[in-house]
């Protein structure tokens, strides 16, 4: 990225191959607006296509990672008339939270979350859709949109892939809120943090892997992994063997063979610019 955009909503900071990506709305406990989902969708395809980044981390400001919604703009869209022909201003609003979060989830990048205090909503969605999630100790999670008289439209979905349709039932339709602990049993968060000091640990130990694995092999597995389920299998295995002869026979399929037989690193292993 051969500059950083600038956003209102969210602080950027590149760190060799890494973006790191900080909700900052702490007052408001990172709610998400229309603007930083716009922004959020904004920088996710502008990272698309930067050769440099391969992993982007995800965080929030002042110890919270996301509340959910912005109900400041839900109260906007509620004043709001749709203009003849037009969508319901509350389905604008709402679909263009689903079409950012099924871009990060299907973005060929490592995406890292790093939960903290309310993991709530829409913030609950985005941690669903990580490749990687790390939960502090303070970190809270729920679906609490049938309390509020609402359904969790757009990452429910994602939930269910996440962790299952039966978890999934019992998390939206109770309205629960968990803690670290029980989310990571769930599959929500794949690791428990007990402090600030070993969340940083955790997350040096996953950029560290992502360092060693081959960018171009990565983004070809990520899209392999999203297509199971949703494909025949055998037509699946066929495709699969394709990518993997296409592989096998790329420069990277060659440099880590190369690297694997002279007991030496990898080249992408040193590349943290």
């Amino acid at each position: 990225m051969s500059q950083l955009p600038h956003c209102e909503t969210l602080r950027l900071e590149k760190q060799g191959p890494a973006l790191h990506v900080t909700i900052n709305r702490p007052d408001a406990r990172n709610a998400m607006s229309l603007e930083m989902v716009a922004e959020l969708s904004a920088l996710f395809t502008q990272v698309e296509t930067d050769l440099s980044i391969r992993a982007v981390v995800i965080r929030g400001a002042g110890g919270h990672f996301c509340a959910g919604g912005d109900i400041k703009d839900m109260a906007g869209a509620r004043g709001q008339k749709a203009a003849s022909g037009e969508a319901d201003p509350f389905y604008r609003l709402n679909r263009a939270f689903g079409q950012m979060i099924q871009q990060v989830n299907e973005s060929s990048k490592v995406v890292i979350a790093i939960t903290e205090g309310a993991v709530m909503g829409g913030g609950f969605g985005l941690a669903c859709v990580s490749d990687v999630a790390i939960a502090g100790p303070t970190a809270k999670f729920g679906m609490p949109e049938t309390s509020l008289g609402v359904i969790p439209a757009q990452i429910a979905p994602f939930v269910v892939e996440r962790i299952g349709l039966t978890q999934a039932r019992r998390l939206a339709l109770l309205g629960l809120r968990i803690g670290a602990d029980e989310a990571c049993a769930l599959g929500i968060v794949h690791q428990v943090a007990p402090s600030e000091e070993q969340i940083e640990d955790m997350l040096g130990q996953a950029l560290e892997r992502v360092r060693l694995c081959a960018p171009k092999a990565t983004a070809e597995t990520k899209a392999l992994l999203h297509r199971v389920g949703h494909e025949s299998m055998d037509g699946l295995l066929d495709s699969a063997a394709e990518k993997f002869a296409a592989a096998i026979r790329s420069d990277e399929g060659s440099e880590g063979t190369m690297a694997f037989m002279q007991k030496r690193p990898p080249k992408w292993a040193g590349d943290a610019d």
